[in-house]
């Protein structure tokens, strides 16, 4: 009978033990899309002063084909060992699958949308302060969220809405701060520019969700294809605008940062199609906990460049800051 008790004892135990570490795998699993955001937050944050630094002085065009042309070559021999050594790129998980024309399509549409979003952002970069562009940039994730409620249905809660709201809130301080720079927000079409560059992009993370999750596509594989398509659009693009003038190529200065901004893309996008393959992972939240790259930009940002009014755009950045704070411990 002893016996008999103390084998119970020993399997009620067990039963603990693995509902224990069964709940703390399931813990982790759920959370581990947040913090593949926040690698790409870091990446994005130095993705961005690399920008800043690459398109002074230079044509927008020939800058941002460089560097995307740079992530694709990072990209093409993970093609070719795809094509060659299929067993090893699939226990690396960087395989490029095969995939239809119809998601050659899709892919193609991203490209297009993006590809447009980048032109007018790469354009305002140019002509305003990266600390006035990346806050108004942040807006992003309230386009994003709007998009999350009305398209997937995710629902947020009420610390949420504040967190948003705070968001937009504190953007519109940099604005009153932008004026103090000769920057009229009403006026300078480097402005809209930007707003519209923003809501390109939080389309382009709504579509992205649709791609990884209803299209079942790996990050490698959209991402290879999605440079490609991109790297032919803005080749045409140069065609016209760019290749035909001897003058501006010959005015055009290539920097390191044109290739260190195509391999930081890279590596930012990879971090947040893999927090995408998540089931659980929601688009509003990992649009808000991209926003952490502000940190780089404004801070490290602002002491490089030397731009003016740093300590006034740490309010309103701490007010952005809080908004992200609230929408990921809220969850």
């Amino acid at each position: 009978m002893a016996f008999v008790m103390v084998y119970i004892s020993e399997e009620k135990f067990n039963l603990k033990n693995v509902d224990i570490n069964r709940l703390l795998s399931n813990i982790f699993a759920r959370i581990m899309w947040m913090y593949l955001g926040l690698l790409a937050a870091l990446f994005l944050g130095l993705h961005n002063l690399c920008k800043k630094h690459a398109v002074q002085g230079n044509e927008v065009f020939p800058v941002l084909f460089g560097t995307i042309f740079s992530g694709f070559l990072l990209l093409l021999p993970l093609y070719f060992g795809s094509l060659f050594y299929k067993d090893s790129m699939l226990s690396m998980q960087l395989y490029i699958a095969e995939i239809p024309w119809s998601t050659h399509g899709f892919i193609a549409i991203k490209s297009i949308i993006m590809a447009c979003s980048w032109i007018l952002a790469y354009q305002a970069l140019k002509h305003l302060p990266i600390t006035i562009v990346t806050p108004i940039r942040s807006a992003g994730p309230f386009f994003t969220f709007i998009g999350a409620i009305l398209i997937y249905q995710e629902r947020p809660n009420p610390f949420q809405w504040i967190g948003f709201f705070l968001i937009i809130f504190s953007v519109i301080l940099y604005s009153r701060i932008g004026k103090k720079e000769g920057i009229i927000f009403k006026k300078n079409k480097w402005i809209f520019a930007i707003i519209g560059a923003t809501f390109l992009g939080a389309s382009s993370g709504l579509y992205d969700k649709y791609l990884i999750q209803e299209l079942a596509l790996a990050p490698q594989t959209l991402q290879f294809w999605f440079c490609l398509y991109t790297v032919l659009i803005l080749f045409l693009i140069l065609s016209i605008t760019w290749f035909p003038f001897k003058a501006k190529r010959s005015a055009f200065k290539f920097r390191w940062t044109i290739i260190a901004v195509g391999i930081l893309l890279v590596a930012a996008d990879y971090f947040y199609f893999k927090a995408l393959q998540d089931p659980d992972a929601l688009i509003m939240l990992l649009s808000a906990i991209k926003r952490s790259q502000l940190i780089i930009a404004v801070i490290i940002g602002g002491l490089v460049f030397k731009e003016q009014n740093k300590r006034k755009k740490l309010v309103p950045l701490a007010g952005i800051m809080i908004g992200v704070f609230l929408i990921l411990y809220s969850s």
